[in-house]
C-alpha cells in the first residue's frame, strides 16, 4: 500500500528568512559563502569563517537599515574597508523606510549641459529638498569622462598587458545621466534622511574618498620638524646576479600582478552600470572571467564571478518590474 503523500497547496505568501540571533545570522552567512553567492566585493580573498564573518556583518548592517538579508548582500559593497550602498540600494533603503512622501530622480539638459537631480519630501515632518549635480560639477570633481577609447589592461597569450585604443566602459562615459542622478540622490537623501541611512554613503562617493586618501601627500618627519635631512652620498649599486638579469629579461613589459579581489571588484563595478541584460552580457564577455580565473589558477572563484553577474541580472529584473 502506497504511503500517503500530502497534496501540494498553492497561494501561500512568500516570506523572507530573517535571522533573529547572531548564531542564526552566522549560520546564514556560512550558507551564502558555501553556495558561492557571497559578493566578491564583500569577501575579496577571504575564505571559510573569515568570509562568513564579512557576509554576517553585511547582513547585520542591512538589518539596521531595514533590509532583508539577501537584499543586504545585493545592496552593500565594501570599499577600502568601509561599507557602502550601490546607487539603487541607497534609494531603496529610503523608499522602504516609510518616511517618504515622494522621491524623484532624473536628468535634465540645460544650455547643452546635463544636470542630474533628486527631489524628495519627508512624510513625517513635511520637509522637502531638491539637490542637483551638474555636468560642470562632475568636471570639477574630475569624474566626467568623454573619452571614447582608453588605455587599459587586457589578456593576450595568457598575460595581462596594457593596450591603447580600447572602448571606454567606465560608468561615467556610458551612463552619464544615471551617474549624475545618483550623485544628486546621494547628497539629497543623506541630508534629508540621515536618520534612515545612518551615515552610509553610496559606493561612488566612498570610492572617490578612498582614492583621494591614497593620493594624499604624506609629510616626511624631517619636513614636519623643519629640519631637512642632509643628503647622503650615493651608494654604488651592486652588480645584479645572473639569475636576476635573466628574470628581468624574461619579464614582459607593462605586466601587472593579478589581484583576485581587484579583478572581481572591477567586474562588479562595471556590471553596476549596466542598464539592461544586453549590457550585462557585453560587459561579461569583455572581462572573459572564466578564462581569466582559470589561467590565474582561481578556478574555484569562477562560480563567484557568475554569481556577480546573476545578482546584477536579478537587480535589473526587479527594477524593470520583471
Amino acid at each position: 500500500m502506497n504511503a500517503h503523500i500530502p497534496a501540494l497547496t498553492g497561494g501561500g505568501q512568500v516570506m523572507a528568512i530573517v535571522p533573529q540571533t547572531f548564531e542564526e545570522t552566522f549560520r546564514m552567512a556560512r550558507t551564502v559563502v558555501a553556495s558561492g553567492l557571497a559578493p566578491a566585493a564583500l569577501i575579496g580573498k577571504l575564505t571559510g569563517d573569515d568570509a562568513a564573518s564579512a557576509v554576517a556583518v553585511a547582513i547585520m548592517s542591512g538589518a539596521e537599515l531595514g533590509l532583508k538579508p539577501m537584499v543586504s548582500l545585493r545592496s552593500f559593497t565594501v570599499i577600502n574597508g568601509k561599507p557602502a550602498l550601490y546607487g539603487d540600494g541607497l534609494i531603496n533603503v529610503v523608499r522602504m523606510s516609510g518616511k517618504v512622501a515622494y522621491l524623484r530622480t532624473g536628468c535634465e539638459e540645460r544650455s547643452g549641459k546635463l544636470v542630474g537631480f533628486c527631489e524628495a519630501k519627508r512624510l513625517d515632518t513635511g520637509e522637502e529638498k531638491r539637490v542637483e549635480f551638474s555636468q560642470d560639477d562632475a568636471i570639477r570633481a574630475r569624474l566626467w569622462d568623454e573619452r571614447p577609447t582608453v588605455r587599459k589592461q587586457v589578456w593576450e597569450n595568457k598575460e595581462r598587458v596594457w593596450k591603447d585604443g580600447l572602448p571606454n566602459d567606465a560608468p561615467w562615459y556610458r551612463f552619464p545621466q544615471r551617474m549624475l542622478a545618483w550623485r544628486a540622490a546621494g547628497y539629497c537623501l543623506r541630508e534629508l534622511f540621515g536618520d534612515v541611512l545612518g551615515g552610509i554613503r553610496d559606493e561612488f562617493e566612498v570610492r572617490e574618498i578612498a582614492e583621494a586618501e591614497e593620493m594624499r601627500d604624506i609629510t616626511p618627519p624631517a619636513a614636519a620638524e623643519n629640519k631637512p635631512n642632509p643628503p647622503k652620498p650615493p651608494k654604488p649599486p651592486a652588480p645584479p646576479a645572473a639569475k636576476t638579469i635573466e628574470a628581468e629579461a624574461e619579464k614582459p613589459a607593462d605586466l601587472a600582478e593579478f589581484v583576485l579581489g581587484d579583478f572581481l571588484d572591477e567586474i562588479e563595478t562595471a556590471l553596476a552600470g549596466a542598464k539592461d541584460e544586453a549590457d550585462v552580457e557585453e560587459i561579461w564577455n569583455d572581462f572573459d572571467a572564466p578564462a581569466v580565473l582559470e589561467t590565474e589558477g582561481h578556478e574555484d572563484m569562477i562560480e563567484a564571478a557568475f554569481a556577480i553577474k546573476t545578482r546584477r541580472l536579478a537587480q535589473l529584473s526587479t527594477l524593470n518590474g520583471g
